[in-house]
């Protein structure tokens, strides 16, 4: 009689374990999270007991002691609380004073962003960043920035909500931006710090465009040498003076030596070709501006300052934004939903590759949920693949970084698009996760009063 073989099946199966890890996941970080809550509401209330201290210290005081020993006895009942609560947490005192402070000021001047971290909806890097955009806010608009700012970091990572929570901050700042900038111009510098091992730092403050700039034309140039080396390693003719296939210098390290070149010589002479190749790489900077920004400067309107953004990275003030506006050869339009902020149509005054411009403004970063790299890392993807008859139009197509592209291809992960650029991401466990475009830098205003009705001449 012959044998029946049954088939050998693992029992496990990957997938649902996976879903078990993730569920798992999930319920110990909001777990951490309530418990970081909660240790934030016991420094806060260690911060108001020094403070109760320290008024019955003063109460003890004779009654024509000194201002100045009341207000060492303040201080130092704060240090007594931090300290004891340091041996608590194998902490250095000073930071636990620290602490106690930023945490009385979370609970009493941010009390929903506190109520978001208890419920575990937000983290603590979204908290600390929610508190110091807020930190120079009036008691006045603290709220409504509170309201703007948390709900923009639920289920986002910080740095993905971090654009919007600066924009809430500057839209309610007492003082406009490019006032505080202006300001903060008098301290720019250049400073040396020893490093040992025969190396010095070499800091420079200055805006935030030319930063930005400065940065860009190293990358650039960097990536052009690192190409043409590689060229050369396979043979390939390179022009003189570049390309060498022994270099094995990283893109820090080229950046830094191309800018000791640049500023030691006024050209990255050390590294060019006879032509000037590399001279010749401008930097970019990309920038976002309202157009209620430019026209203000011509108009001397009284309406809010509407400052100019850095690809999505920070806010810059408004006399930069019109300074980098003047000396660009075409522009960009971008056409918001006036509630929403969604992107729904890019025009130029000069003709171009419309549909790349349209999503450029759109996905102002990779579409994957949690993944926050600017447009200039993106490849254009096909979520339904052309070869299976997907269109390329805006409706079909998103950003994302070659990371999420290759993991869109080549997994388990899908996606849908459910109209006006929101992708919808499944799992290979099932969990979905909705991404939604970026808000641009948008502005609100009052219509003027409408023209009187002219009556047609016929």
């Amino acid at each position: 009689m012959a044998g029946v073989v049954e088939a050998v099946t693992d029992p496990v199966d990957p997938v649902a374990v996976l879903r078990m890890l993730a569920d798992g996941l999930a319920a110990t970080e909001a777990s951490i999270i309530r418990l970081q809550a909660v240790k934030e509401a016991h420094l806060a209330v260690a911060q108001r007991l020094a403070e109760q201290l320290a008024v019955t210290d003063r109460e003890s005081l004779p009654e024509h002691a000194p201002d100045a020993v009341g207000g060492m006895s303040v201080e130092l009942a704060h240090r007594s609380v931090a300290a004891e609560l340091a041996g608590v947490l194998h902490m250095s005192d000073r930071v636990v004073q620290g602490r106690m402070w930023q945490a009385a000021e979370l609970v009493h001047r941010f009390p929903e962003t506190m109520r978001a971290f208890a419920e575990a909806r937000i983290g603590l890097p979204h908290v600390r960043q929610i508190q110091d955009a807020g930190a120079r806010l009036s008691d006045a608009v603290r709220a409504e920035f509170e309201a703007v700012a948390v709900a923009a970091s639920e289920g986002e990572t910080p740095h993905r909500a971090k654009a919007v929570v600066q924009r809430a901050a500057e839209r309610l700042a007492p003082r406009s931006l490019t006032e505080r900038h202006r300001q903060a111009q008098e301290q720019r510098r250049v400073w040396r710090e020893d490093l040992g091992d025969g190396q010095k730092l070499l800091g420079l403050i200055h805006s935030a465009a030319i930063v930005d700039g400065i940065y860009d034309r190293l990358s650039q140039q960097a990536h052009t040498v690192t190409t043409a080396n590689a060229r050369a390693a396979k043979g390939e003719p390179m022009p003189e003076g570049l390309g060498d296939p022994t270099d094995a210098r990283t893109v820090d390290q080229l950046r830094a030596d191309l800018c000791a070149d640049a500023l030691l010589t006024g050209t990255p002479s050390g590294h060019d070709t006879a032509d000037g190749l590399l001279s010749a790489i401008h930097p970019r900077v990309e920038v976002t501006v309202p157009v209620l920004t430019l026209i203000n400067a011509t108009t001397g309107s009284g309406a809010p300052e509407q400052p100019g953004e850095l690809a999505g990275r920070s806010p810059i003030d408004t006399d930069t934004a019109r300074i980098l506006a003047g000396d660009v050869p075409s522009w960009e339009r971008v056409l918001t939903h006036p509630v929403t902020g969604a992107v729904l149509a890019v025009d130029r005054y000069r003709p171009g590759a419309d549909l790349r411009r349209l999503l450029h403004a759109r996905d102002a970063r990779c579409r994957f949920p949690t993944c926050g790299l600017p447009p200039s890392a993106l490849d254009l993807d096909h979520t339904i693949d052309a070869a299976y008859g997907g269109p390329t139009d805006a409706g079909n197509l998103a950003g994302l970084c070659r990371r999420h592209h290759v993991l869109k291809h080549h997994t388990s992960w899908t996606v849908t698009q459910r109209g006006a650029g929101v992708l919808e991401w499944t799992s290979p466990t099932g969990h979905t996760y909705t991404d939604t475009p970026p808000a641009p830098v948008t502005f609100t205003t009052t219509d003027p009063d409408s023209p009187p009705e002219q009556k047609p001449p016929f």
